[in-house]
């Protein structure tokens, strides 16, 4: 399992209906809340943050941009 750390970009690997988010939207962890929770801020290509919410590790995947080096 991948560590996630304050500002990696992640991808949601489930619907959250209650704000509107689906499988796939990619948001910034922006806070730390405990070993398996950590706030995350969703926005648009604009900037403009559209959702702000606790999740869970189990709900989201870490987003690689380069390979992994040997």
């Amino acid at each position: 399992m991948d560590i996630l750390d304050i500002f990696d970009v992640v991808v949601l690997t489930e619907e959250i209906p209650s704000h509107k988010l689906r499988k796939g939207e990619l948001g910034t962890i922006v806070e730390k809340l405990d070993n398996d929770a950590f706030l995350v801020e969703f926005a648009d290509t604009k900037g403009v943050t559209y959702a702000m919410i606790p999740l869970k590790s189990s709900s989201l995947m870490k987003v690689y941009y380069e390979p992994v080096l040997a």
